[in-house]
Formats: structure tokens, C-alpha cells, sequence
């Protein structure tokens, strides 16, 4: 028997976000579609992931976006997107659903990891600490209080609220919704007016 598996010589896009900084948005836009547009083919391919996070994304030699770690990865029959009940995965990355031990839809869990992951790169920091209604951060989410989450963040950030652009801050309180019924699909998410800005390569 063989395993065959590609080398991805650039390592873990986490490495690059601990050790240079945060990405500015068209770095981080580039990584986002391509780890979109492979997590869609995923998707398609009947398969959710459920342990998304920036350590299993890794970067080739040419910094395509690559992912990685199946292992708790689920097969979903057609359309559906599959209702688990098995707590797993990362903890900082799990969404509320999941945090509170409901029913919950691999693809849309998928989705939320993905926002985390996008608002790390972006910021080079999660946005809290776990998605339930007892984070301070997730609250505000959770209440349809972003103006105060957005508020508290930027104080660390040089021009408060405005280092970010609204479009990054809205595409991200989308993918993060409380309600996985309200949670964009992919396909929506590049769509989105963030993902039409300029893009490096």
C-alpha cells in the first residue's frame, strides 16, 4: 500500500501570520478565495471538514493555499449538509451550535471556522476566545452588538474601527452569525462586495 501526499514546501500559513504580522486585506483576500474556493470543492465533493483552522493550511512553494488534516472530516449524502451531534474539533474555531451541543450542519460550521480564520489573518489575532453567549466578544456578535465588538478591537488598532475596511467587518459578522440559517454560502461569501477589492499576487 501507498500514500501519496503533496509537499507543501511553504509550511503553515499560521507561520507566516505568527512570524511576519498580520496580513494587509489583499494578502489576506488572495489566501481567503483560494481556501474558499477549495473548501467549496470540498463541499461539492460531499465532504465537510469540521477541524478548520490556520495550522491546517498549508502554502506551496508558489503560496497556493492548500488544506489539510481530513481526520475529522465527514461524508454528508447529496445537498444535505449533514446533521452531526459530536463535539470536535478546535475549540477557539467550534461555532456556537456546536459550543452548546445542538444538532449542527457541517458546511455551516465549516463557514464559521472560515471566518475566524479570515479575521487572523487579517488582525493576526482571534476575534474570542470560544463563540458562546458567555465570550464578552462573541456576545456582542451574539446581540447584534458589533458596533461595541468593532469598538473594543479597534482600540488596539492605529486608526481604531477604520484600520479594517466595513467590507472585511461585514463579510466577517456574516460568516459568524449565531444563527447558521443566516450564515452565508460560499458561493455568497465570494460574491461578496470584500472579495471585489484588490487582490495581490
Amino acid at each position: 500500500d501507498y500514500i501519496v501526499l503533496e509537499l507543501c514546501k511553504g509550511g503553515e500559513l499560521f507561520d507566516f501570520v505568527a512570524e511576519s504580522g498580520p496580513f494587509s486585506e489583499p494578502v489576506a483576500r488572495f489566501h481567503m478565495k483560494q481556501f474558499l474556493d477549495g473548501l467549496e470543492h470540498v463541499h461539492k465533493c460531499g465532504f465537510v471538514h469540521r477541524d478548520l483552522k490556520p495550522e491546517n493550511l498549508f502554502v506551496d512553494e508558489h503560496y497556493n493555499v492548500k488544506i489539510a488534516d481530513f481526520g475529522f472530516s465527514a461524508h454528508v449524502e447529496g445537498k444535505d449538509s449533514g446533521n452531526f451531534h459530536t463535539k470536535l474539533g478546535t475549540l477557539n474555531y467550534m461555532a456556537p451550535e456546536i459550543q452548546l451541543k445542538q444538532p449542527y450542519q457541517g458546511r455551516k460550521t465549516d463557514l464559521f471556522a472560515a471566518g475566524i480564520i479570515m479575521f487572523i489573518l487579517v488582525t493576526g489575532h482571534p476575534p474570542f476566545t470560544t463563540a458562546e453567549p458567555k465570550d464578552p466578544f462573541y456576545k456582542c456578535m451574539a446581540a447584534s452588538r458589533a458596533d461595541i465588538f468593532w469598538k473594543t478591537h479597534g482600540k488596539s488598532w492605529d486608526n481604531g474601527v477604520e484600520s479594517y475596511s466595513k467590507g472585511f467587518r461585514d463579510l466577517f459578522q456574516a460568516m459568524t452569525q449565531l444563527d447558521a440559517n443566516h450564515r452565508p454560502s460560499i458561493l455568497e461569501c465570494l460574491s461578496h462586495d470584500w472579495f471585489k477589492g484588490p487582490t495581490a499576487s
